[in-house]
């Protein structure tokens, strides 16, 4: 196995994941034993602020690991993210116990106030963190391998998929602003005391599911990259490049994209379980077709297929999101994101780390062949000349 992550990383990914991890250590830290007001000391709203980016992080990653690698364009993956958050939203609710407004020990505050007369079947086990463990990846990634292998065996591609997977989001928004459903409704869940027995507006609680955010990317990254850098990755991108091709030289395409959308939607669901207790709160707005779109940018403006890029553009993004959004500018912020794809596309179409890698290769390149030219020069050797 360690032979396996060596193999699958090079200085770039191993910067990255160096960075990450100095992160997540860094600003729990800061925030923890540095005295507040002090100039190095970062406050606790924006340990949950910079969470909240890395959890967009790890969504990114789940979609460039099928839009970069394997060419499936999913507008949907915003459903997997709130699939997570709200099987983890379900485990922090019945932690609440007797705390809540109206002081049930087992039914949430909204059942009791809409005259539930004992908690849905489907709402059993998650007073059990394993269990909703289970169900943050289980549930996505169940959802998942259904929809895929209806679609692939169709064998819809392109923008059929991409409507389709977008449809599926926009009736699992339908479906959870229904109260009757059990899930909340319009208002979602919230109002989150503890996890695993801790509150979650602790400083300690905060820091720790920073850290936790942070290794969560890691360990998605390195999946990502032992899964692009095998064989079975060199299979994704040639299913990318040339589909029929591969299908013709007897590769089960179908099979290759399934595995590849399952396993980008449990990352997916990951991410939104680590987001809501940072965040405390998941509604059916997380369903939303924008959410899903918005995550696509993010992948463009970092680098379609390079997954360092689609973290970065991530954060890149929402953090311009973050400041845009409390100014003046704030009505303008859809129209600014939409320009902003619009101008990537046209005067960067590989993304920021994308673009980086055109420009730096061939310098990289020229100066490995200066150098060898020097040194032979130094070692007294040249080019054999013609005319002798």
């Amino acid at each position: 196995m360690a032979h396996v992550l060596t193999r699958s990383l090079d200085r770039s990914a191993t910067v990255f994941l160096i960075v990450v991890a100095a992160v997540g250590v860094l600003i729990p830290l800061s925030n923890l034993l540095l005295p507040a007001g002090s100039m190095l000391q970062v406050p606790t709203y924006l340990v949950a602020l910079f969470g909240k980016y890395v959890c967009y992080a790890i969504l990114a990653l789940a979609i460039d690991l099928i839009w970069g690698y394997c060419g499936i364009l999913s507008l949907g993956h915003g459903a997997f993210f709130a699939l997570g958050g709200y099987a983890m939203g379900m485990y922090l609710m019945r932690q609440i116990g007797s705390r809540g407004v109206y002081g049930n020990p087992v039914l949430p505050d909204f059942m009791v106030f809409l005259n539930y007369p004992k908690l849905p079947w489907y709402w059993h086990g998650f007073d059990m963190f394993w269990f909703a463990a289970l169900m943050v990846i289980l549930v996505p990634g169940l959802l998942a391998f259904c929809f895929g292998w209806l679609a692939f065996r169709s064998r819809v591609t392109g923008v059929y998929l991409s409507i389709i997977t977008q449809a599926m989001t926009y009736a699992l928004l339908l479906a959870f602003f229904r109260n009757d459903f059990g899930f909340g409704g319009n208002n979602g869940l919230t109002d989150f005391k503890d996890i695993l027995g801790f509150n979650v507006q602790a400083d300690g609680t905060r820091a720790a599911l920073f850290a936790l955010s942070c290794l969560a990317l890691i360990f998605g990254f390195l999946i990502c990259r032992v899964v692009v850098t095998s064989k079975l990755g060199k299979v994704l991108i040639a299913v990318r490049d040339a589909e029929s091709r591969t299908r013709f030289l007897g590769y089960r395409v179908e099979s290759y994209k399934l595995f590849v959308f399952t396993l980008s939607a449990c990352m997916a669901g990951v991410a939104g379980a680590l987001y809501v207790p940072q965040v405390g709160i998941i509604n059916p707005g997380e369903f939303a077709p924008g959410n899903s779109i918005e995550a696509v940018i993010w992948v463009a403006v970092g680098g379609r297929g390079t997954l360092i890029g689609a973290a970065l553009g991530a954060v890149v993004v929402n953090y311009a999101k973050t400041v845009f959004t409390s100014g003046p500018l704030a009505p303008y912020w859809l129209f600014m994101l939409g320009a902003l794809f619009i101008l990537v596309t046209l005067l960067l179409p590989r993304g920021i780390i994308g673009t980086f890698n055109a420009w730096w290769e061939p310098w990289k390149a020229q100066r490995m062949t200066a150098n060898a030219e020097s040194a032979a020069r130094e070692d007294g050797i040249s080019e054999p000349n013609p005319a002798e």
